[in-house]
């Protein structure tokens, strides 16, 4: 299964300049966040497949205008052609606004999904927007990963954890892809792609999204 990352930047190459079957190729699409609504609404009309998306801290038009054919999976676990797929979005909170949150909050959205994480046998791939503490983050209070995140992948050991928030031209030694125990740690800053060997699933679940969980929880203030 092949899957395009896209986070933060929109791609010339598939915005600007787009060619017609251009995403043919791809099985699946994956947005870590801070992209315009529009952007990941064309991507979607263009493709012939999903587009799967978490909040960065910047998307706060979402409220008013959802890119539309796309699905939001923030606090869900999902399954998709046999990959079981977590989205835990924003980023730390170092100012007031929305989708940004403490150690602790953050915490507790994961400690929120560990019944479906177990009912699922674990997870394949998380995506988040910002990375792991340590794991291709920045010291800076607005780029500064979570501990938890590190702490999701060394009980769950899933095949990656997919991010976006630190961007390359921000002119930091950044790397594509890391490895973190068993995990590959992938910044998809602008696009990235990856490649996964299909599984075996029920015909009937192919190119479908099984939904594992659904639920909202305002986050109060810690």
């Amino acid at each position: 299964m092949k899957l395009l990352i896209v986070s933060d930047e929109e791609s010339p190459a598939l915005w600007d300049y787009y060619q017609p079957g251009r995403l043919k190729e791809y099985d699946l699409i994956i947005s870590c966040g801070d992209l315009k609504s529009k952007y990941l609404s064309f991507l979607v009309t263009m493709a012939r497949c999903p587009l799967l998306y978490v909040h960065g801290n910047h998307d706060t038009d979402y409220v008013k205008e959802p890119p539309e054919g796309c699905d939001c999976i923030d606090d869900m676990l999902i399954e998709y052609n046999g990959l079981r797929i977590l989205g835990l979005g924003g980023c730390r909170r170092y100012h007031p606004g929305a989708h940004q949150y403490t150690e602790r909050q953050m915490r507790r959205r994961i400690r929120k999904l560990r019944y479906h994480l177990w009912r699922a046998g674990g997870v394949d791939i998380v995506v988040t927007h910002t990375p792991p503490e340590g794991v291709g983050d920045a010291e800076d209070p607005a780029h500064w990963g979570f501990e938890c995140f590190r702490e999701l992948l060394d009980k769950y050991k899933p095949l990656y954890l997919l991010h976006g928030h630190v961007h390359f031209r921000y002119g930091m030694e950044q790397i594509r892809e890391r490895t973190y125990g068993e995990t590959r740690v992938v910044n998809a800053s602008e696009r990235y792609e990856i490649t996964i060997p299909d599984r075996e699933f029920p015909e009937k679940r192919r190119n479908q999204i099984i939904w594992r969980t659904r639920y909202r929880d305002p986050y109060p203030e810690d």
